[in-house]
């Protein structure tokens, strides 16, 4: 039987320096834009990475654009989720060319809502004397999802924004969109825009191709839930927002 695991990769495969418990030994494996290293692998990561991949084919599902994903350096060699599922990558690095059709044309009726969020983030921020101010993240010609980062790293300051300007918007009728928030990111995103939904086309395409399928989903954060519960076992870091909601059930 064919094996696949889908993964998120900041925070379950890799992490920053300072997310890192033991920092003997660590490996660059993101890298920013000027090539400097930003996120780092340890012992058990590498390990695990190397027992899975022997054993399965590895589709990353991440939230990171298709510039973001090319600075990675894991050897990922088959399908791909991107923009929070807002885009496939077949082997190769192509978009799947239905997928993206069927997604941008959502993200059109989409993008009068995230402009309107956006502008309601940057005139509280600046009326707070807040120094961050949300973009549009775009990839392919298309906006998925608006984004905002503190400059600071203040959790507290994007919990504030969180609370007084999105979740109030959201709340609003006929405000179709989620909301993602998980240390210093809080993005705002379509409903129609997730991982699972791009993990979902993808499985189908798979039990087409291959007949019955072994799906794992591996993930750290709310928003990774979806697609891990959608495949037949779900994985995830010890240290992560997910084990966290599972620890106050116990």
């Amino acid at each position: 039987m064919k094996k696949f695991l889908f993964v998120d990769l900041d925070d379950t495969l890799f992490q920053t320096s300072k997310k890192c418990q033991d920092r003997d030994h660590l490996q660059p494996v993101a890298f920013l834009k000027d090539g400097a290293p930003i996120s780092y692998t340890c012992d058990k990561q590498r390990d695990l990475f190397a027992m899975l991949a022997r054993e399965m084919t590895l589709v990353p599902a991440t939230a990171r654009n298709l510039d973001a994903f090319s600075r990675v350096d894991l050897p990922f060699d088959n399908h791909a989720v991107i923009n929070y599922g807002g885009v496939i990558l077949l082997p190769g690095g192509q978009p799947d060319p239905h997928w993206l059709a069927h997604t941008q044309a959502q993200m059109v009726q989409a993008h009068s809502g995230l402009q309107a969020i956006r502008q309601l983030i940057d005139a509280h921020a600046t009326a707070q004397g807040m120094r961050g101010r949300a973009r549009l993240v775009e990839d392919f010609g298309t906006p998925f999802y608006a984004l905002i980062k503190d400059p600071d790293g203040d959790d507290n300051t994007l919990a504030h924004i969180e609370t007084a300007v999105v979740k109030p918007w959201v709340a609003a009728a006929g405000c179709d969109y989620w909301i993602h928030r998980n240390g210093n990111n809080l993005a705002i995103l379509p409903n129609s825009l997730n991982k699972l939904h791009a993990v979902t086309y993808l499985q189908q395409q798979f039990r087409t191709e291959f007949g019955s399928i072994l799906s794992i989903g591996m993930g750290d954060s709310r928003s990774d839930a979806g697609f891990m519960t959608a495949c037949d076992y779900a994985l995830l870091p010890q240290r992560s927002q997910l084990a966290d909601v599972l620890r106050e059930l116990t």
